[in-house]
């Protein structure tokens, strides 16, 4: 995709929204668990593991996509300042997208726990068997879902702000995409003040 595009590619787009529904998903999941014991407690697991890979999955997908189709500038009147916070709670997001799952694997494993993703379907471990590095690992998983709550609140935010109060054609780049983009911007393409999202 050429790097000027008003939009997204068609394939980062719909990696996004898969990523959205599993990542609601989860933290509805995740909520449930902290919250629930017993039987319903196994049950939400069972659907926290798998999930957790499939996000893990898309990011390694997405991450690579996202660098070579590019994405397009953000509006040009956004003050540059906005600009590279969202860049900066971009690269947030895509390290604690990559962080959670694998952590959680890596937890898991250390704990001796089986990562089931489907009936059938074992992934092997990624930790030999230490109950001090699980410790460790389930504080750090803990630690990362609240900074990656956190983050979602921020870019859904963000998101709305560019949708409903500016209709700066962000959201829709993302969304239907045919964003509408002023004449001004191809002016600033390489200008030090061009900073793209990473989506």
């Amino acid at each position: 995709m050429n790097r000027r595009s008003p939009d997204f590619h068609p394939a980062l787009r719909l990696i996004h929204w898969l990523m959205v529904a599993l990542v609601f998903t989860m933290l509805f999941v995740g909520v449930g668990m902290v919250s629930t014991a017993g039987p319903a407690y196994v049950s939400l697991l069972a659907l926290h593991r798998p999930i957790g890979i499939a996000i893990l999955a898309l990011v390694l997908v997405r991450l690579p996509l996202r660098l070579a189709t590019g994405a397009p500038p953000l509006p040009d009147d956004l003050p540059t300042m906005q600009k590279r916070i969202a860049w900066g709670s971009h690269v947030l997001l895509y390290l604690t997208l990559f962080a959670m799952p694998l952590i959680g694997w890596g937890m898991l494993s250390a704990g001796g726990y089986p990562v089931q993703v489907t009936k059938g379907f074992t992934l092997p471990p990624i930790l030999p068997h230490d109950l001090r590095l699980y410790a460790v690992l389930r504080e750090a998983h803990t630690v990362i879902a609240l900074l990656f709550f956190a983050l979602i609140l921020a870019h859904l935010a963000a998101a709305l702000m560019h949708g409903l109060i500016r209709r700066d054609g962000v959201f829709r780049s993302m969304t239907t995409g045919h964003r509408r983009v002023p004449a001004t911007t191809s002016e600033h393409d390489h200008s030090e003040d061009t900073v793209r999202p990473l989506a």
